[in-house]
């Protein structure tokens, strides 16, 4: 087994001059990287990272790029210490064993496939409102809309995994562009209101508690895990033994552009509007988009709002649905049937294709509710698994001793809690 895997690695191994060079497929996979994490919840933000205060935002700034990285990089090189080809869901049971894979595969899915169905109500509504309120046409009944919306993006799905990721790759185009256009456009309007809480440092225990409750907001905001899994099979194929060097390289670009891009627009955003602004704006659950909108009364912003609002959810989506579908094969696998692959594909788009549809049509208030508990699960995954692997697992024995190990562990415990005392509060 050993020989044939290391036959494997040369098969696939570049030599190191081939690394040196960027090339157009390592691009589509930061931006793909990049459309799977700033999604519908970036627009939210501001409101929940603002109504912190200063201080705790500039050091949730701070810690946004490691928080990110070393998470999402411990991930991919757990992905990248199994065989050749296997997923997460084949690498948990190839290091933990048959229940321990089923296990996880099992919270995989279920930490994944709730974010889906909120994203299939979510493009519903962002549609539907776009219809109603800017074009002033009545949108088709809520069902067909959503049978329309959700089978056009399984159409996108159905052309593969690369189509899939270069789609998301070309949506992160306009996306940065509209962010950027509206951070720059705000720059006129900042004023001093946030900077009013700059003069007065919080004491310790007020600042360490806004930051445990904060810090799961940010941990969140920039989530790609769903996609990890498949970034690193693609790069193991790419680059065989140098594929732990190459992804890290295009995690730290996408973390790098995540980072700047969302936090200039999190930060002209909060200097526009004063806490009270902010507060009014969570307590209406209104995006920032909205909120601005209405508070400008500018039809440009109006009008945009729900396009630009239409792209996140769109990539969004589509990234999520790879980490769900790889989930709900390695469900069907794990009971033992082996159907051919194309014939898993077509039940696992007919599977979710039917259920979003259901969820999206029905529109129900308990989402928000699914995605509090998916939280820890997607915390727990991304955070402490890859670190309790580097201590037990031999393959990954090599990353041990390393202090972002224990930074990762750290900021994994304080998001589980955070959201589990937010939950129950």
């Amino acid at each position: 087994m050993n020989d044939q895997a290391n036959s494997v690695d040369e098969r696939y191994a570049t030599t190191p001059a081939t690394l040196t060079s960027w090339s157009r497929q390592d691009t589509t996979w930061m931006l793909g990287l990049f459309g799977t994490a700033i999604g519908a919840g970036t627009l939210f933000l501001p409101i929940n990272a603002g109504l912190g205060g200063f201080w705790p935002l500039v050091i949730l700034a701070l810690l946004a790029f490691p928080m990110t990285f070393f998470a999402h990089r411990g991930l991919t090189r757990f992905v990248l210490s199994g065989r050749e080809g296997s997923d997460i869901t084949d690498v948990v049971e190839e290091h933990f064993g048959i229940k321990a894979g089923a296990l996880i595969t099992l919270l995989y899915f279920f930490a994944i496939f709730p974010i889906l169905l909120i994203y299939s109500v979510a493009l519903t509504n962002t549609v539907g409102s776009f219809m109603e309120h800017q074009l002033h046409i009545a949108p088709p009944p809520r069902a067909i809309l959503s049978f329309v919306l959700i089978l056009g993006l399984l159409a996108v799905v159905r052309c593969g995994e690369q189509v899939i990721v270069k789609a998301m790759s070309l949506m992160v185009y306009p996306f940065i562009v509209a962010l950027l256009f509206l951070a720059v456009y705000l720059i006129p309007h900042w004023n001093g209101g946030i900077l009013s809480t700059a003069s007065v440092i919080p004491a310790p225990s007020a600042l360490l508690n806004t930051l445990w409750l904060a810090i799961p907001v940010m941990v969140f905001s920039f989530n790609h895990s769903p996609i990890i899994s498949a970034f690193a099979v693609d790069q193991k194929r790419q680059y065989g033994a140098h594929a732990d060097e190459r992804s890290s390289q295009i995690l730290s670009r996408a973390h790098l552009l995540m980072v700047v891009m969302v936090l200039f627009f999190v930060f002209s955003c909060v200097l526009t509007l004063s806490p009270a602004q902010l507060a009014e704006a969570k307590a209406q659950n209104l995006s920032i988009l909205s909120y601005l909108a209405n508070h400008f009364n500018n039809p440009t912003i109006e009008f945009a709002a729900p396009l630009i609002a239409f792209v996140a959810i769109a990539k969004s989506f589509l990234g999520h649905y790879i980490g769900a579908s790889e989930g709900l094969k390695g469900l069907v696998l794990k009971t033992g049937r082996r159907p051919e692959a194309k014939r898993l594909d077509r039940m696992t788009a007919a599977f979710m294709l039917v259920v979003c549809w259901i969820v999206a049509t029905l529109n129900p208030s308990i989402l928000g509710m699914i995605e509090a508990l998916g939280g820890p699960i997607i915390a727990s995954i991304l955070f402490l698994m890859p670190m309790y692997a580097i201590r037990k697992v031999p393959a990954m024995a090599k990353y041990r001793g390393q202090a972002s190990n224990v930074f990762v562990t750290a900021v994994g415990l304080v998001a589980i809690t955070a959201v589990v005392y937010s939950f129950f509060a």
